[in-house]
């Protein structure tokens, strides 16, 4: 749930990361995002608040990494298809945006990101530019089996997953059929196919 990417300093007790993500994620679910604090995140995990601000800048940062990256740092999918390695991502982005702390959260989190741009730019370059760096793979892989052409933009496609995703859970807060991650990737690698 945790990125690696830790500012300088002490290096990060894998104990209290975990901590602290149980308890964000435990508050948001309580009491709503508004109301979270770093303070009673801290309690809750039993840590210090500068334990907190060493790793991150501050509550919308913490949120979004301790509850919005868990699909961006898992296993890179290759099942052998285009088809079945969107399938598992999308099927990650379902899964993380179903929890409870992420429904409780995105409200409060997306205004944070219209409010401070330099936070947007920050969430921006420190999660989602090498999240969909690193799912680039997936697409070069179905170029070599002939199943794309190089020439896809691969970084649309994935806004395209990903808006789908956070459109249908997070805006519209529609409970995900069981076929839903398959059935976005199935239009997804239908229209960027050979043809």
């Amino acid at each position: 749930m945790i990125s690696s990417s830790a500012r300088r300093g002490r290096p990060r007790d894998a104990r209290s990361d975990a901590a602290i993500a149980d308890a964000v994620a435990a508050l948001l679910a309580e009491s709503g995002y508004a109301a979270m604090s770093i303070g009673a995140v801290a309690t809750r995990a039993g840590v210090g608040k500068d334990t907190i601000y060493r790793r991150w800048s501050g509550k919308a940062e913490l949120v979004y990494e301790t509850v919005f990256t868990t699909a961006d740092t898992a296993d890179l999918p290759d099942t052998g298809t285009l088809e079945g390695d969107l399938t598992a991502v999308v099927q990650s982005l379902v899964e993380e945006f179903s929890e409870p702390a992420a429904a409780a959260a995105l409200p409060g989190l997306l205004a944070d990101f219209a409010a401070v741009p330099e936070l947007r730019a920050a969430i921006r370059s420190r999660f989602l530019a090498p999240a969909k760096e690193r799912l680039v793979a997936v697409f070069d892989r179905a170029a070599r089996r002939g199943e794309t052409d190089s020439g896809v933009p691969a970084d649309l496609a994935l806004d395209t997953l990903a808006g789908a995703v956070f459109f249908h859970l997070g805006i519209m807060g529609e409970q995900p059929d069981p076929d839903l991650a398959a059935r976005i990737a199935a239009m997804i690698v239908k229209g960027i196919e050979v043809r």
